[in-house]
């Protein structure tokens, strides 16, 4: 494959789940160069559950739940320790702690089972554009990077390793409030190698946390762009009902039926293009009105 800005940025992605082992059950993972202020979320789900993958074999994981406890620091490694917490004849259950500078920044537990079939039904996929009808969100996002500090606009519109494009986008500048609902295809940049389930569920993992907090903020009328709005993933939880690969269009439905307490509540379901529930997720998230 010849290398350019896209296929750089998936290998990046790639090399960050790529974690180091230091020990029996400890791994070290990095963030990327280009980190703004605090580690993404989804780079600490992809990694803690790789972390995860690292001590199971033969099985594929099918939930996980995390807690963001400390932001991130993107300028030091985080350290993954990995609790065998029990190894039964279907299922394999772990305790995942990341770890920066002596405290805790998240914890997971991740539940994983030997394939095997059973009983099958599913929500149907949302009537909505294909992928091939839409622009992409770096294309959106290019058209008011001029109205943006320099600063902010070159994090903004820097090509990353997630390729977007949203159905129904509300706007960056001067949003109006909108349904507590939005859809969105999405996929990575370049080829993952077929029927690794791992890679592809871990890269899953960081793309599902890219977007699902802006939901419970839509019907608000309200930006991060703005300056006035403090937003912070709280907890993460995932179901991986069937397999997909991460570089195919997925798309995410997503829904937010609650917000109070300075906390929005979120829910999304993934499906192929053919219309198969491939995963499903919930959120819930800080917001804060900063005035």
């Amino acid at each position: 494959i010849e290398r350019g800005p896209m296929t750089d940025a998936v290998e990046d992605l790639i090399q960050i789940l790529n974690l180091e082992k230091i020990e029996e059950n400890l791994f070290r993972g990095h963030s990327p160069d280009e980190s703004w202020q605090r580690v993404f979320g989804g780079q600490v789900i992809g990694q803690a559950l790789v972390a995860a993958y690292h001590t199971v074999e033969e099985r594929v994981c099918h939930s996980l739940h995390g807690y963001f406890i400390h932001p991130g620091d993107p300028k030091v490694p985080i350290v993954y320790e990995v609790d065998r917490a029990r190894d039964g004849r279907s299922f394999t259950t772990r305790r995942v702690v990341g770890i920066q500078h002596g405290k805790q920044i998240f914890n997971l537990a991740a539940s994983f089972q030997v394939p095997e079939k059973g009983f099958e039904h599913q929500a149907s996929m949302p009537d909505v554009p294909m992928p091939e009808d839409l622009p992409n969100e770096v294309e959106l996002r290019q058209a008011i990077a001029s109205q943006l500090p320099e600063a902010i606009a070159k994090h903004f519109v820097r090509l990353r390793p997630i390729e977007i494009k949203p159905v129904d986008p509300q706007k960056y500048i001067n949003p109006e409030p909108m349904e507590p609902t939005q859809y969105v295809w999405f996929r990575a940049r370049k080829a993952i190698e077929k029927g690794n389930f791992a890679l592809n569920q871990c890269i899953m993992a960081y793309a599902s946390d890219m977007m699902l907090l802006d939901t419970c903020t839509r019907p608000h009328g309200i930006s991060w762009l703005s300056g006035k709005l403090q937003v912070a993933s709280l907890d993460h939880a995932m179901w991986f009902h069937a397999p997909f690969q991460a570089d195919e269009w997925l798309l995410y439905e997503m829904d937010s039926p609650s917000a109070s307490g300075g906390r929005g509540f979120n829910r999304g379901s993934i499906y192929t293009r053919d219309g198969q529930m491939v995963a499903s997720v919930a959120q819930e998230g800080l917001i804060r009105f900063r005035g």
